[in-house]
């Protein structure tokens, strides 16, 4: 499991590599919660995914993303908003062995 770094910004992009794969992810929060858009390799992989605690977002291997991602409430169960992001809400990647 890794930690990928947020800040507490309604709408983030940033590029990271995860395992080998050259990953750009979209983070951005709406009026109906918090969202997240995946591209590998500059393909789009999930577009307009909503977050939830502890809910996996890729969850489909077919897609050919390897590993997975979903946030984590640090202070309950309450689903992510961007103010706490970083900070109570941390996005992890989770690599195949942590599925």
């Amino acid at each position: 499991m890794l930690v990928i770094p947020l800040t507490a910004t309604p709408s983030q992009t940033f590029s990271i590599v995860l395992n080998q794969q050259n990953c750009k992810i979209n983070v951005y929060q709406k009026s109906t919660g918090m969202y997240l858009d995946l591209y590998l390799n500059a393909t789009k992989i999930i577009s307009g995914v909503i977050c939830r605690n502890l809910v996996r977002l890729v969850q489909q291997s077919y897609l050919g993303f390897v590993g997975d991602l979903a946030f984590l409430d640090t202070k309950g169960g309450d689903d992510p908003s961007y103010e706490g992001l970083g900070t109570r809400w941390i996005l992890m990647y989770l690599e195949a062995s942590d599925l």
